[in-house]
């Protein structure tokens, strides 16, 4: 670890310093979109940041930068803002991996990128996968987000985009999902009754703790940002080379959009051919820009 804490009370509100310089933040509370306020984990903060593959010089800097502004009950949205701002001036690809859960939330409106990453996500594991199906159930017709096969199971995922990260699935979800996953199931087994089927609810964003209990109880499969604890969709994502084009910083929203309407969905797309830049009518300055950064992401991306 590349810091140390020094415990002591809070004393003032952009925090103290001991003899030696070093800041104290132990006892801090920060304050979370949530609106609720808890203790600042600089762990969490660092850990963030190695995460994205920052190197110690560069985690060293937004630390003494962080630190140098806390107070008590600062928004964690302003912390993210400042670390994000010294990461997009010193490593793209650190800079997009540390934006990855709003670079997500900016898939939609409609949920069908954010169904392609689950698909992509789970054929880099080596799943076969198909997305976006209509399949016969034993009552009615489904749409079904993604169908993963794989050792004899085959996975019926049902996606739930929200362009909010911050919301939270109730426990409707995986109740919904599940009668849907019953009916397709039982048509299923009719037609190949060799396989294994199990039903998966993936989301963006977090579960309640009464979706987790039911989702738990009744056999579903939970996908979501931090959950489970190993394996979560950031884990996923982190461990794969499969980051979205919304975490370009060199791209206005609008183009990212023009983009994914026209099918792209990741950085690799555009590294391994170019001209889909061509679409959305760069000057060729700006194109160069985007097309080192979607180099340096795709080569230092691990």
């Amino acid at each position: 670890m590349f810091f140390t804490l020094i415990a002591s009370n809070f004393t003032a509100m952009s925090g103290t310093e001991n003899n030696e310089g070093v800041v104290i933040t132990e006892g801090l509370r920060v304050t979370k979109v949530s609106g609720d306020v808890v203790p600042f984990d600089e762990h969490k903060l660092v850990h963030s940041l190695e995460r994205s593959g920052a190197s110690e010089s560069i985690i060293n800097e937004v630390l003494n930068e962080v630190r140098g502004h806390l107070y008590e009950g600062i928004p964690t949205k302003q912390i993210y803002r400042i670390a994000f701002a010294i990461l997009k001036k010193r490593t793209a690809s650190s800079a997009a991996r540390y934006q990855l859960k709003s670079a997500i939330a900016e898939l939609g409106p409609t949920g069908y990128p954010f169904e392609r990453l689950v698909g992509a996500l789970f054929e880099h594991q080596g799943y076969r996968v198909q997305v976006g199906q209509l399949v016969q159930g034993r009552c009615v017709q489904h749409e079904v987000d993604v169908i993963a096969e794989k050792d004899g199971t085959r996975y019926m995922m049902e996606c739930k985009f929200h362009a909010d990260p911050d919301r939270k699935a109730d426990v409707k979800v995986p109740l919904y999902i599940r009668s849907r996953f019953v009916d397709v199931m039982e048509a299923w087994r009719q037609t190949e009754p060799g396989l294994d089927y199990v039903g998966w609810v993936v989301t963006n964003a977090r579960f309640t703790s009464d979706a987790l209990d039911y989702g738990r109880c009744i056999g579903l499969q939970l996908l979501s940002w931090d959950y489970p604890h190993h394996g979560s969709l950031k884990e996923r994502v982190d461990g794969s080379k499969l980051l979205p084009i919304t975490c370009l910083t060199t791209l206005k929203k609008t183009e990212k959009q023009q983009l994914l309407e026209n099918g792209v969905i990741f950085c690799r797309d555009i590294h391994a051919d170019p001209e889909t830049l061509n679409g959305i009518g760069l000057p060729l300055s700006r194109n160069a820009k985007v097309m080192n950064e979607v180099k340096a992401i795709c080569n230092n991306n691990h």
